[in-house]
């Protein structure tokens, strides 16, 4: 088959496509930054593009020759880089009218539960009536409904599973007591690739998600295991701390940064991650239990996991550190342009100095801008360096003292060049 895979370079989306691959299918995937997905799947062939523009008339040459489109594309909820009516519902409407110009194509929809009592939280009422379009198009189609998706990588809300699950001695949890199914990202792969066999029949809605359904404690303690840690206490924060996590979360949404502690995340976790349909007896779902043992960590997962909840920490350092360096010196100028009238006049020096200082402010400001935040590193590191150049040049005699300008510069160069590395450039 000729199978086109909307959201390839994601979690779900990349295992499918591997899954496709293997199957001998000829596979095309559609994502916004394709550059580094062409080399870490060269047996595929790239497509860039941005799901939520797509109109009927963009979509007509990209599904042209394709048998097969698997929907893979999504987003929690409307940030800097994300917008939910037009990535899962206006665009799907959309390819429906395409596809149905062109003749008839299988299109597999990775969804997700969209009833329940979070049923109208934007996240699942757009899927809700993406589905819904589909089911009424005329169209063949196979919806398929993932619980939490775990597998040997992790990305959003099995990234910090893993980490809480890392944390020394104890495990800090609100709605500890949630029941979680899971189901593993291989399985998902698989159903995807019965579908396109035809062992899933067109027209099916299935939910996919192992029997065993454990509480989110006990899924933490598994991944806790899994990492090679002893068990641990749980402890049972407060739900009121939900609320201003969220907050905090959405914000970071806001500027780009999509951390799974958003306020569409947590509702969705306060009533647990479950299954409502009957599923078909022939298929079978590993559980968590089974999932991990079938990938045992390395000695990176243990990093990863307790490097994880220390990038935001990195990234906010790194702004107070560099604001304050701006904001402070407008308090005493004259103090600040004091070290420049030896080699200049004391208005050139003024002027420096307020240079000096906006410069640092905007490293500030720039670096919370999840799009910008690479740019703002290299620039704190440029900037650093050429403070460190002009101090040397200007009161070499400052190396004496032992608050000089290597013990004051030098730790910010050190914390940039490790937030610059565990950067997630997905």
């Amino acid at each position: 088959m000729n199978v086109l895979i909307l959201g390839a370079t994601g979690f779900i989306g990349s295992t499918v496509l591997q899954r496709l691959v293997s199957d001998g299918h000829h596979v095309t995937g559609l994502g916004r930054s394709p550059q580094k997905a062409r080399m870490k799947w060269p047996a595929a062939e790239w497509l860039r593009a941005d799901v939520a523009t797509l109109s009927v008339e963009d979509w007509r040459p990209l599904i042209e020759g394709r048998d097969v489109i698997v929907n893979c594309a999504g987003a929690l909820q409307d940030g800097y880089a994300d917008d939910l009516a037009p990535t899962q519902e206006r665009a799907m409407i959309g390819l429906y009218e395409a596809v149905k110009e062109s003749g008839d194509k299988l299109i597999v929809q990775i969804s997700a539960r969209t009833d329940g009592p979070a049923a109208a939280l934007p996240f699942l009422a757009t899927k809700r009536r993406a589905d819904e379009a589909l089911a009424a198009s005329g169209l063949p189609f196979v919806i398929l409904r993932p619980a939490l998706v775990i597998g040997r990588n992790a990305h959003g809300g099995t990234a910090l599973l893993r980490s809480l699950a890392s944390f020394p001695g104890v495990l800090p949890l609100i709605h500890a007591e949630s029941p979680v199914q899971t189901v593993s990202v291989e399985d998902v792969a698989g159903a995807v690739s019965l579908a396109i066999q035809g062992a899933i029949p067109p027209g099916g809605d299935l939910d996919l998600a192992a029997d065993n359904g454990p509480t989110l404690s006990d899924l933490m303690q598994l991944h806790r295991a899994w990492l090679g840690l002893p068990p641990a206490r749980v402890v049972h924060l407060p739900p009121w701390l939900e609320k201003p996590a969220a907050l905090a979360a959405d914000l970071a949404g806001r500027l780009g940064w999509r951390s799974p502690l958003r306020s569409t995340a947590m509702a969705v976790m306060s009533e647990g991650v479950l299954s409502t349909r009957p599923k078909p007896a022939d298929l079978v779902f590993a559980d968590a239990a089974a999932t991990l043992a079938a990938h045992p960590s390395g000695v990176q997962d243990l990093w990863f996991a307790r490097l994880y909840l220390m990038k935001p920490v990195m990234i906010v350092t790194l702004s107070l550190f560099w604001l304050l360096s701006g904001l402070i010196p407008f308090f005493d100028l004259a103090a600040a342009a004091s070290h420049f009238p030896r080699f200049m006049s004391a208005g050139t020096g003024t002027v420096l100095a307020i240079t000096a200082c906006l410069v640092d402010i905007l490293l500030g400001l720039a670096i919370l801008f999840r799009q910008q935040a690479r740019k703002a590193m290299i620039g704190m590191i440029a900037v650093s360096l050429i403070y460190l150049t002009g101090a040397t040049l200007l009161e070499p005699w400052l190396w004496l003292d032992p608050l000089g300008p290597l013990v004051k510069v030098l730790p910010s160069v050190a914390l940039t060049l490790a937030a610059l590395a565990i950067l997630d450039e997905r």
